[in-house]
Parts: C-alpha cells; sequence; structure tokens
C-alpha cells in the first residue's frame, strides 16, 4: 500500500519543513509489521504553486491514499486539490489532518472530498487508519478519526501520547533534515497550560508533555553536524519550566553557540539568571504582549500587570537580549485609542520589533463559541479576521491596519529600535501619533496601498530620512536633523554589515609577500563607506543620544567612516578625507599605487593602509 502525506507551504522559507507528516511516518516506522506492507512519501509545494502542476506528481506516485495537513493559510488549496484528486481518481482514500478540520470536523467533511479527517494529535490514529485500510477495511471506528457514514457525522478523540520520546524523531531516523545552512523545526513540547480564548493550542488538550533531555541533546546535536544554520523552537511554553529552560539554554550554549535561535516565551517567567543565558546565544525571543491593558487581556481570559511586564523586559534589555512582541488589533474591549496605547507602551520598551496582527476568530477556539455574544463580525472562512465589533467598528479596523504597516516599515523592517525614541522624542509625539504622521506621508509619497514587501531595505531607509527631513522641518527642528539623520545612516549601515558574510581574511605571510600597491583591490561587498554630518567616534560614545544636549555640545565638522563586520562583530573606523576618498577609487582595475599618485598620498603611507585594510577585510582582491 502506498501513502503519500502532503504539506502546503505558505511560501518558501526556513520553516517550509513537513515536521508534522514527518512525526505520521516516523511512528508508522515503528510498527514492523505493518511499515513492511505500507510504504509512505513526503510530498511538499507552496500555496502559490499551480494544482494543475502539483497533482499529477502526487498520482504518478500511484498512491492508495493521500493525505493533507490543512491549516488556515492553505484550507482553500487543500481543498481544491482534494477534488482534483478525487475526479482524476474516484478510488483514491484522501483524508485529512490539521487544525482545520480538528476545529471544526463536520463542517470541514461536508464542504470538502476527503473520506475522512484525523482530529488533533495524529500519530497514533494515523497509524491505526492506515492499518485498518491495508486491511480493507473502513476507518469508521478508528479512534482519532471522523467521517461521514450515510451523510451522518461520526468521530471521537483519541488519547495523546503521554510519552513523547516513544515517538521518533523524524530528524534522527534521516526521515527530513536541512539542506546544509537550511532550516529546522524543532518541537521539544506539546500542549500548552494557558487557555487563551483566542489561541487554538491548548483546545482538546489540557497540560504540557516534553520531550526528555537526552531526546533534545541528541536532535540538537544531528543539528550541527548537518550545519542547520536556524532552528525554530515548537514550543509556546518553553520557560514556563524555568529549570529546565535554562539545562536547554547551556546545552545550547555547548553544543551549537554557532546556530541562530527562535524561541517564544512566557514574559512571566523571565528571570535575570535567563535573561543573561539568552543574551549569550545567538538567538531572538517573541513574547506575547497582545495588548496594554488588564481589561482586554481579562475579556480572553489572559492576565497582565503592566509594570511587572515592565520590569521583565528591563532585564532582558540590560543583558543584551533580542526580542521582539505580537500585538493584536480589535481584541474584545479593544479600541482604536487603546490599540495606539498598546504600541506606545510596546515601544517604549526597546523590542527590536513588533509584529502586529488584525483579531483572527478561529473556529474551535473559546472566542469562536463567544463571538455572537462580543459582537464580533468576522470572515467566516480563512483567515477569519474581525471585520468590526462594538469598540473597534470597521473604520477603525482599517486605521489600526494602516497603524501596523506604518510600524511594520518604519520601525521593525527600518531597524529603528536604537535610535527611534531618541528621534521621535524631540518631536514631542507619541510614538503611535508619530507612526501615524509617517503613515499619511507614506500614503501621500507612495499611494494608498503601499505594503511594507513593496520597499526594499535601501527604499525604507531613505524614506526614514526623508520623513524626518519633512517633519523636522515642519516643526522647527531643523538644527537637530544632521543628528537625527546621522543616527539613521549609521545604524542603516550597521545593520548592512551585520547581515553580510565578511571576506577571508589574509596571512600575515601572505601580505608580506604581496606587493600591495600594485595588486588590484577593491572595496569588500561586505564594507561601507559613510559621511556623516558630526564626528563618527562622538556619535557612537554618546549611545543614546539626547539630539537637543547632542546639538548643544558638538559642532557638526563631518566625517568620513567604513562599516564592517569582522568575526563575529561589527567596526567603525573613522577615517581622514584621503583614505575615504582612495577607498572609493579602488576599482579593481586601476592599481593602488596610481589611485594614491592621484590623490597626493605618499606610496609608504597608502602601502601601511592598504596592509591594515586588507588585514582587517576592509579591502579584497578583485
Amino acid at each position: 500500500m502506498k501513502v503519500v502525506l502532503v504539506a502546503i507551504h505558505p511560501y518558501p522559507s526556513p520553516q517550509a519543513i513537513p515536521l508534522g507528516n514527518a512525526f505520521l511516518k516516523a511512528y508508522l516506522n515503528t510498527d514492523e509489521a505493518l511499515a513492511g506492507k505500507i510504504s509512505v512519501t513526503l510530498y511538499d509545494f507552496f500555496v502559490d504553486d499551480k494544482i494543475e502542476a502539483s497533482f499529477p506528481a502526487i498520482l504518478a506516485e500511484n498512491p492508495d491514499a493521500v493525505g493533507i495537513s490543512v491549516y488556515l493559510w492553505n484550507r482553500k488549496i487543500a481543498r481544491d486539490l482534494a477534488a482534483q484528486l478525487r475526479q482524476a481518481n474516484p478510488q483514491l482514500v484522501i483524508f485529512a489532518g490539521g487544525a482545520e478540520p480538528t476545529a471544526d470536523p463536520e463542517g470541514f467533511l461536508r464542504a470538502s472530498a476527503f473520506d475522512f479527517i484525523i482530529l488533533g494529535e495524529g500519530e497514533v490514529p494515523f497509524v491505526e487508519a492506515m492499518a485498518a485500510l491495508c486491511a480493507g477495511k473502513v476507518t469508521a471506528g478508528v479512534k482519532g478519526a471522523a467521517s461521514l457514514q450515510a451523510g451522518v457525522f461520526t468521530g471521537s478523540r483519541s488519547t495523546p501520547v503521554e510519552i513523547l520520546d516513544t515517538m521518533p524523531s523524524p530528524y534522527l531516523t534521516g526521515i527530513i533534515g536541512p539542506d546544509s545552512g537550511g532550516g529546522v523545526l524543532w518541537q521539544i513540547s506539546r500542549g500548552c497550560d494557558f487557555g487563551c480564548d483566542f489561541c487554538f493550542d491548548a483546545q482538546g488538550v489540557k497540560g504540557v508533555r516534553r520531550f526528555s533531555m537526552s531526546r533534545v541533546s541528541a536532535e540538537l546535536e544531528w543539528f550541527v553536524k548537518k550545519e542547520a544554520a536556524q532552528v525554530f523552537v515548537i514550543d509556546s511554553t518553553f520557560n514556563q519550566d524555568m529549570k529546565r529552560a535554562k539545562e536547554i539554554l547551556r546545552l545550547i550554549a555547548r553544543v551549537a553557540p554557532h546556530i541562530h535561535f527562535h524561541f517564544e516565551v512566557r514574559c512571566e517567567f523571565i528571570d535575570a539568571e535567563m535573561a543573561r543565558l539568552f543574551a549569550q546565544l545567538n538567538c531572538s525571543l517573541q513574547i506575547g504582549l497582545q495588548s496594554a491593558h488588564p481589561h482586554v487581556h481579562k475579556m480572553v481570559r489572559r492576565v497582565f500587570n503592566a509594570d511587572e511586564f515592565s520590569q521583565k523586559i528591563a532585564l532582558l534589555n540590560q543583558s543584551g537580549a533580542v526580542f521582539g512582541f505580537d500585538l493584536i488589533y480589535g481584541l474584545p474591549g479593544d479600541t482604536l485609542d487603546g490599540f495606539s496605547a498598546s504600541i506606545d507602551f510596546a515601544l517604549s520598551l526597546y523590542p527590536n520589533h513588533l509584529d502586529i496582527f488584525p483579531l483572527a476568530i478561529l473556529p474551535g477556539t473559546a472566542l469562536a463559541a463567544n463571538a455572537k455574544a462580543y459582537g464580533l463580525c468576522y470572515l467566516q472562512e480563512p483567515p477569519y479576521t474581525l471585520h468590526s465589533s462594538p469598540t473597534f467598528p470597521d473604520g477603525a479596523m482599517q486605521d489600526a491596519a494602516g497603524l501596523a504597516v506604518a510600524c511594520d516599515i518604519f520601525y521593525s523592517r527600518g531597524k529603528a529600535v536604537a535610535w527611534f525614541n531618541s528621534l521621535r522624542t524631540p518631536t514631542r509625539l507619541s510614538p503611535s501619533s508619530f507612526l501615524q504622521a509617517f503613515q499619511k506621508w507614506l500614503k501621500a509619497e507612495k499611494g494608498d496601498a503601499i505594503t511594507e514587501t513593496a520597499l526594499s531595505d535601501q527604499g525604507i531607509w531613505q524614506a526614514q530620512r526623508a520623513f524626518l527631513t519633512r517633519l523636522y522641518t515642519e516643526i522647527g527642528l531643523c538644527k537637530l536633523l544632521p543628528a537625527a539623520l546621522d543616527q539613521i545612516d549609521y545604524h542603516w549601515h550597521y545593520a548592512a554589515a551585520l547581515l553580510s558574510t565578511p571576506p577571508e581574511l589574509p596571512t600575515d605571510r601572505e601580505l608580506e609577500q604581496t606587493n600591495l600597491l600594485d595588486e588590484c583591490f577593491c572595496l569588500a561587498p561586505s564594507s561601507t563607506l559613510a559621511r556623516f554630518s558630526y564626528e563618527i567616534f562622538d556619535l557612537l560614545q554618546a549611545g543614546e543620544i539626547d539630539l537637543e544636549s547632542f546639538s548643544e555640545c558638538f559642532t557638526p565638522i563631518g566625517s568620513y567612516a567604513v562599516i564592517y563586520p569582522r568575526g563575529d562583530e561589527i567596526f567603525t573606523e573613522s577615517l581622514i578625507e584621503a583614505h575615504y576618498n582612495f577607498l572609493s577609487r579602488l576599482d579593481g582595475i586601476v592599481s593602488p599605487r596610481q589611485i594614491a599618485a592621484a590623490l597626493h598620498i605618499p606610496p609608504n603611507e597608502a602601502a601601511s593602509f592598504l596592509e591594515f585594510a586588507a588585514a582587517e577585510g576592509i579591502i579584497c582582491r578583485s
């Protein structure tokens, strides 16, 4: 018997890993008798791929059964794929699993071509359903599966696997793995102890089950061996068990310090030690703030204390950990003014980024069950987003969406965390009012339909400079503008250097044996030459500057610099004008000797500067 398990990812990314389907295959392989009779093939494609190109490839496997993982982002294409598979092969058994069919199993079955669905955690019911099909039986009696029998819905949940280590690792068994330099999804627990009304994570199963530390350690070493570049940790309660979380963080620091990790964490379980452990790793944290108002949290069965939250975030800032917040607009009891105040609160805490979403009323959640009582009007199909509520009318939702776009562009994509508050403060505008002004300017410059994805990184940098120039000019802050633009420019160049790959450095022996003045050099792609209104080291030493005090103390005498990565650090070197011009003219064609002569730089000085620049990776051979 041949089975094809299909994953339809939203788009190509390091997270486009068919982990759920790989777990199904790995668990089926634990039954030796069944594994000898059933072959399972994993097939992946993306939402934007044409079904006409995908379903023939599935049929080419000559399967007896096809299973499709269905989530919010792929429900429509999954149903369309099932319909085409059914039309092409009426005898094919087609089934589904995932959050969408689990949330509304009967409605999902009645509106699709699927023969049955798997409810909730799928490993056990998948194996039992495949065993039934292999024996020529129907799946109607399988616990954890649901179907329509003569138009009547039947189905029930199965008991989740209690000891997670009894399920083999899809990675350690070789079922899936990253390409060199790729990403992996790392599931180290299942379940959630929190019952937020808008979330589906804890629906149907209470409590958290965790993989053993020996399993965690073995998979982590495997990620290192396979040269994974990024690991996305699937554990919404990662730091709830603080002792275990710290043990894992220390393990990562020992075994995989070079891999970038993405964690979802709960703010209330952060202490000073944990903050330091996060800061020592190459990682980023995502924290679900959602709203800054306790009464809004209470409406969706959450608890929030602004003072305690701020104190915990202060620990992260003091340690240097990188973190971002999630915010939701449209929550019951919230308003547009309340959402704006939540942005103000969030940005006062210096997150690296904000991820802002409209409220989605997901099927199967308590919020969906209470939607009528709350007066929530929302899309009945994915993505289930709110249209309006008594406190958040349609126009307010549109305004909030525009504010979210402005924040995405100016703050998050614009990498503005290091300077946003210091440049905003002189304007006397709140963070949300500042972003609303940027949104208005952006519409006037780019049109109403502008989105974050429509702008390049350089385009965002230029938009930040242009908007700030306009704003400061309008409100009489022209004297502060040179220092403000220097801040934007430096941090944009710094971020570019941080994301670039430095060249391989020459050895001292190679430099000694090279006639540097007659070699062909060019500026390394990872290096950036920049001009500033103020002396660059005065700007750097000032840290988060008070623009008014800085402009009173220092004179805009102008400076030149090169910003470049070396190892794991970013360096900034102040340059004299002659050396700046010298580097800018290195094109890999004209010899440094000729350039130095044209700039009246003595050969000895030019050779010494070239040796420094080559040793630092500022320049490289063309």
